[in-house]
């Protein structure tokens, strides 16, 4: 028998959650407080105190207690007894800012409506290198990581390519992550493709720069999208009407850094004279010249 004389299956579901989001906390911050716990189940510290000490019990190798950041950290030997701590679970709770997944498990669809989504290849590294990225962000401290660019602006150098960046936010387009960050190498903010990280890992150095430094993250742009000309009278309405347009012009408010990834998504036709398939790429951008500075890549 473990050292609780709990076994996680016994644990009512309530402080199953708790327990999930302690592991899920410290893993990919760092650090788990009792404030933390207090404050986003909205219980009283001493209630947290409870369930951070029922964790100790049934994890006793898993956290230590810290006196400098008042909380407890991950062991190296950390293991996971109640999440599910992989990327494609966590990142998509982050994103939702969910303090828990998943539920207790019937034979039946609750709501009785099926869901499928796309089965989309994986595109995220090992939840090790996923952890020391949002441990950075979350410590605002500086990453040192080994990264795979496949870009033509980036020096002809060997295939693996060591930087240190300064990471603030993530980026969830649909289809991959990126991670929003202060490059020291090019001396300014840029975004990194998680998938392409190969290794990461946190340094003791506090992050000079700031978010609000980051024009692009901070401003924000309104994209003018209409339907494509080559589109029929038909289809041209039933698109505005789908995205409740007003005045035949689709308004998207968006960060100036991710206008490019809106366009992807969107599958907007971005060529000058309009030539992609219509059927596939159903809009255009009516306002090229005030949006294509800050994400000249994605237009053609």
């Amino acid at each position: 028998m473990a050292p609780s004389d709990k076994l996680p299956e016994d644990i009512k579901w309530n402080t199953r959650q708790r327990l999930q989001y302690i592991e899920i906390m410290a893993y990919y911050t760092g650090v788990v407080t009792r404030s933390d716990v207090a404050k986003t189940f909205g219980i009283s510290d001493a209630a947290a105190t409870k369930d951070l000490t029922l964790y100790g019990k049934i994890a006793p190798d898993n956290l230590q207690y810290k006196q400098n950041v008042f909380g407890f950290v991950p062991n190296a030997s950390f293991k996971e007894v109640f999440a599910d701590l992989s990327p494609d679970t966590v990142l998509p709770m982050i994103a939702n800012n969910l303090s828990t997944t998943g539920g207790p498990v019937v034979d039946h669809l609750i709501y009785g409506v099926p869901v499928n989504t796309l089965p989309l290849p994986s595109r995220l590294p090992d939840k090790s290198i996923v952890a020391q990225v949002t441990r950075a962000a979350h410590q605002h401290k500086k990453l040192g990581i080994v990264y795979n660019s496949l870009s033509d602006r980036e020096p002809d150098k060997n295939s693996d390519q060591h930087r240190i960046i300064e990471p603030h936010s993530l980026i969830d387009t649909g289809l991959r992550w990126h991670v929003r960050a202060y490059s020291e190498d090019t001396f300014d903010f840029r975004d990194f493709v998680l998938s392409r990280i190969t290794d990461a890992k946190i340094l003791e150095e506090e992050a000079e720069s700031s978010p609000a430094y980051d024009d692009d993250w901070v401003e924000t742009i309104t994209l003018k999208l209409t339907p494509h000309p080559n589109l029929n009278q038909k289809k041209q309405r039933s698109l505005l009407i789908d995205y409740g347009a007003t005045d035949e012009i689709i308004e998207v408010k968006v960060k100036r850094a991710l206008v490019g990834y809106t366009l992807q998504k969107l599958s907007v036709d971005t060529t000058q004279n309009h030539s992609l398939n219509p059927d596939a790429y159903q809009l255009i951008i009516a306002n090229r010249d005030e949006v294509e500075p800050f994400a000249g890549w994605a237009f053609l």
